[in-house]
């Protein structure tokens, strides 16, 4: 099918030309200016922007605010936050006002799916999210059964996305294992590979078991592959010593920015100096309260934004993200900007409409997102396949005098 390119610097800067949501005629716009203007809802929504756009699409959201992963969750919220400010504040979506609710699901399944309910009381249209993989698949079991369009920007096991209806922003588990063991190999950054990884998690699990495979195809040696279960994962003194033993080059952490910070620090005490490349899991380690960031100094990461840049649309995100958040974004925040301007860009393709309720648009939707092609914050022209893959080239960030910078 023919592609549509969609670039959010200029789905930021687009003026609020497109005719009313929902075909509206002048007549029926006053009326309902006259009707929202009587009467704010007890949120405080502004009328006079609702009546303006002659409607409002909804598009909830759903992560961890609190909780252990809780730098992922304000991220993904934050990050979406900006994008829908913007897109309301050029016109809309087929000029209807986007309204957003973000709800806390602390990174627990049955609380992600109690969040999903609330968002369906609220009228969700759309849902972007959830954040992480375990909470991610017990939505999605849901959303399929309703029929809710799903667009994950960062839930990576591969039965994220099974269902037609669930398309992802970041790679899934088994891309990024095969594109961290490639850059290694590509790269020639060592020969020798111990890997510390979660058994228990799948996220941790699904990309150690891929990065196996392309490890040998890239002719790399796995000399130590030491695991722990979410029962054990304070003290690392074990796998790090094996992983010293075996002379590992380089040490894969497929794994959670909590453990890796540990990891770091007990690394440090027992004089282990080696590599660390971690994932997309490990974003957020220079945020975690009192750890020393300079035992994070040389530590890579395979992550599609790097925050320092220099292309416009990444200096203005930051810029902005700076502004509203006072700090610099992490992947999380771009992976849900990216999200809520893919949701832009399908729903402009479906011509979506305020009054088209949330089974209608998820059909229409998984049609379009295969007709997008998306300049964003994590890929340029990334693509989706029917399995709700992107298609975008991976990339390396190192931590260089405590903040990333791009490899």
């Amino acid at each position: 099918m023919k592609k549509r390119l969609f670039s959010l610097g200029l789905a930021v800067a687009m003026a609020a030309s497109l005719t009313a949501c929902g075909g509206s005629n002048t007549a029926e716009t006053t009326k309902a200016a006259e009707t929202a203007a009587a009467s704010k809802d007890a949120a405080g929504e502004s009328s006079e922007t609702e009546a303006a756009a002659g409607g409002v699409i909804k598009i909830g959201g759903i992560g961890p605010t609190t909780g252990g992963a809780a730098v992922y969750g304000l991220a993904v919220q934050h990050g979406a936050q900006l994008a829908v400010d913007e897109i309301n504040a050029a016109g809309g979506i087929n000029g209807c006002t986007v309204e957003f609710n973000f709800q806390d699901d602390e990174h627990d399944p049955e609380k992600s799916v109690s969040a999903y309910n609330t968002l369906k009381d609220w009228g969700m249209q759309a849902l972007m999210g959830t954040v992480t993989s375990g909470p991610c698949i017990a939505v999605a079991d849901k959303t399929a059964a309703d029929n809710m369009f799903q667009i994950t920007p960062s839930g990576s096991a591969v039965e994220c996305a099974a269902n037609p209806n669930v398309f992802r922003i970041c790679f899934s588990d088994p891309d990024q294992g095969a594109a961290s063991a490639k850059y290694i190999g590509e790269n020639k950054l060592a020969s020798k590979i111990a890997v510390i990884y979660d058994s228990s998690d799948i996220y941790s699990s699904g990309i150690y078991e891929k990065f196996a495979e392309e490890a040998a195809a890239q002719g790399l040696e796995i000399v130590a592959a030491e695991a722990f279960t979410a029962d054990s994962n304070k003290d690392f003194s074990t796998q790090l010593q094996k992983a010293k033993d075996a002379g590992a080059e380089l040490v894969f952490l497929p794994i959670y920015y909590t453990e890796a910070s540990l990891i770091l620090q007990q690394a440090d005490k027992a004089g282990f100096e080696t590599q660390f490349f971690g994932c997309d899991g490990m974003d957020g380690i220079l945020q975690v309260e009192n750890f020393d960031t300079s035992l994070a100094e040389g530590l890579m990461l395979l992550t599609p934004f790097a925050a320092d840049a220099t292309d416009d649309l990444t200096v203005n995100f930051v810029k902005s993200y700076k502004d509203a958040y006072n700090e610099v974004p992490v992947q999380f925040a771009a992976d849900a900007y990216d999200a809520i301007y893919a949701l832009k860009a399908a729903m402009e393709d479906a011509n979506v409409t305020a009054d088209m309720d949330a089974s209608a648009i998820c059909d229409a939707l998984k049609a379009s997102m295969l007709n997008i092609k998306l300049d964003g914050l994590t890929g340029e022209g990334m693509t989706w396949t029917e399995d709700g893959e992107p298609h975008k080239a991976p990339k390396a960030v190192k931590v260089v005098d405590g903040a990333y910078a791009a490899m």
